[in-house]
């Protein structure tokens, strides 16, 4: 069974930080790119950051200087660190696993977790 179990969310004052946490289970972790997504209500899903198993970053741009992805592949875990959270960072954070296998004709596997709430208001 694959569970992606975040934690970390929670009710911050504009410019605080807050940092996610993703723990994978049932995966071949370091295989796997990890991502966060947020979603806000009545918005599109927007992926936030990735990274590879190689290490190499992405972010988008709203918190690229801001938020920081890292991995540590010996505790099968994800981290998202956001600092100066603005309150358009308010969103549901969904952890991502993602396996796309190079070469042809092999499927790929796809991931959630259950999302956390994070709240940046005054």
């Amino acid at each position: 069974q694959v569970q992606l179990v975040e934690s970390g969310g929670g009710l911050v004052q504009p410019g605080g930080s807050l940092r996610l946490s993703c723990a994978a289970s049932g995966i071949f972790f370091s295989a796997f790119a990890m991502g966060w997504y947020r979603q806000a209500p009545g918005k599109q899903r927007e992926l936030v950051a990735t990274i590879f198993s190689d290490g190499r970053t992405t972010y988008a741009d709203s918190v690229k200087g801001r938020f920081t992805i890292s991995r540590d592949n010996a505790k099968n875990t994800v981290y998202l660190q956001m600092n100066s959270l603005k309150p358009e960072d308010t969103a549901v954070y969904y952890c991502n696993a993602n396996w796309r296998p190079s070469g042809s004709g092999s499927a790929a596997l796809d991931y959630w977790g259950q999302g956390t709430q994070v709240t940046v208001s005054a």
